[in-house]
């Protein structure tokens, strides 16, 4: 048990949100960005929201978009300096508020020092083989031999984990993260596709630093956390004990939104059984993947949605399933953005936080899993079984050791009523305090959703 598990994520692209120009020219003073994180009110709003953790995309240096990185030890002077980082966590840890890095170990932008050596000696680079070079080939920029690429994009430029050297390198860089900005952890780019010997030593040096925050910490606030980013297959390759604490759960986001637009809340209630639910063949019982309905790479959720009227009920399954739930900054006030080539709507530049009753909504909801609140202990720790399912409309039960809660959601523009046993007369709705009476059917208001906690 950590911090983690229980925690409610807040994610933030802040080359985007603070409105970075799109390239790094590499020579110009540091703008300080960074400062108003804190300056214009998004500490803040965070935790009136109920975020407990901050995730940040990189902040590190890089030729344009963050995952380019050109130096690992240096904020991009975009967003400002070292010091506006630490400034940045030291009020999110006075406010309460954890933070993840993004830690982009997989690969580097051609800027990169230490790739910049191998051009300038090839063979005779110190450097050579933290890469996947073949001599005898050649690229389109004309360097006189071949590398490896992510996804074939020429300028992110595959580091070789299989270099000793490489590796105690990147272990350096994230103990001196730790160390200079005490971070909470880190969020893995494209952790699928880190070789899983490489996730099995960046657990070690999460271990080590665990070991060493736990003493001044005490266990629970003192875990380290390593958060995958995976997109398909088996997610247990990617985490367990002696890899990734927890993993993006695309399996759950992709069948979230198209439940939604194609009534067919059957697609859904399939991933959360099939991931979260009692049998043997489920895979993930136990885990917190981390969920979400949108982030920095995909539609936002209000225009992924046919109907919009259906956001308050998605995200009360969001809080409701198994896992720990991720907001996309803006999203929680129903800023749309869609994915278009060349284009960085999903990424925009805000001045300020602003507040709906979407947001009023969500508020509710992550109070719901804070520590000692009614039914947070079933949220965050209860196992999952799924009572009914109907094209628009989905009941499960989340049970812990000492709390069992009812998940209750209508996508429907007219009223829905349950017909179940629950095991108990009444119950307290959590969200808003109201009081339930499960005799004669449990009704749910349409586009509306309930954790009803019930009465011992």
């Amino acid at each position: 048990m950590s911090w983690y598990e229980e925690s409610v994520v807040y994610q933030v692209y802040p080359l985007g949100l603070l409105g970075a120009p799109y390239q790094n020219d590499g020579t110009s003073e540091p703008v300080h960005r960074l400062p108003r994180l804190v300056d214009d009110g998004w500490v803040d709003h965070m935790v009136r929201l109920g975020a407990t953790c901050l995730l940040l995309n990189p902040v590190f240096q890089s030729e344009s978009h963050g995952y380019d990185t050109v130096d690992y030890t240096t904020v991009d002077r975009r967003l400002g300096t070292n010091e506006d980082l630490r400034h940045v966590v030291d009020a999110c840890h006075e406010a309460g508020v954890k933070v993840l890095l993004d830690g982009v170990f997989n690969h580097v932008g051609r800027g990169f020092w230490a790739f910049q050596d191998v051009l300038k000696n090839r063979q005779a680079s110190p450097y050579a083989g933290w890469f996947n070079i073949d001599w005898g080939a050649n690229n389109q920029y004309d360097d006189g031999f071949g590398y490896d690429c992510w996804e074939g994009v020429p300028f992110l430029v595959k580091l070789n984990h299989n270099n000793f050297e490489l590796n105690d390198y990147i272990a350096k860089v994230i103990r001196d993260w730790e160390r200079e900005f005490d971070i909470d952890g880190l969020r893995l780019d494209v952790a699928y596709c880190l070789d899983r010997g490489f996730l099995g030593y960046l657990r070690r040096i999460a271990n080590e630093l665990t070991a060493k925050r736990t003493e001044r910490l005490g266990e629970r606030d003192g875990k380290f956390v390593l958060v995958g980013e995976t997109m398909f297959g088996d997610y247990n390759q990617w985490m367990g004990d002696d890899l990734c604490d927890s993993v993006t759960n695309y399996e759950a986001y992709k069948g979230l939104w198209s439940s939604a637009n194609s009534s067919n809340m059957h697609e859904i209630a399939y991933s959360l059984e099939r991931q979260s639910g009692s049998h043997p063949w489920d895979l993930y019982t136990g885990r917190h993947l981390l969920n979400f309905l949108d982030n920095h790479d995909v539609p936002r959720i209000a225009t992924k949605l046919d109907d919009k009227r259906q956001l308050k009920p998605l995200y009360g399954l969001l809080f409701g399933m198994a896992g720990v739930p991720n907001v996309y900054y803006g999203s929680e006030w129903g800023i749309e953005g869609e994915q278009l080539p060349g284009d960085h709507e999903l990424r925009p530049a805000l001045d300020a936080p602003e507040w709906n009753d979407l947001t009023d909504w969500i508020a509710a909801l992550a109070a719901c899993r804070k520590p000692g609140h009614p039914g947070a202990e079933a949220l965050a720790w209860g196992d999952y079984s799924q009572v009914a399912v109907q094209p628009k409309q989905l009941l499960f039960q989340r049970q812990s050791e000492h709390e069992r809660l009812f998940v209750a959601v209508n996508m429907a523009d007219e009223p829905y009523v349950f017909h179940f046993d629950a095991g108990c007369g009444r119950a307290t709705d959590v969200i808003d305090g109201s009081d339930h009476d499960f005799g004669g059917g449990s009704e749910v208001a349409p586009f509306s959703a309930h954790f009803w906690l019930c009465e011992r």
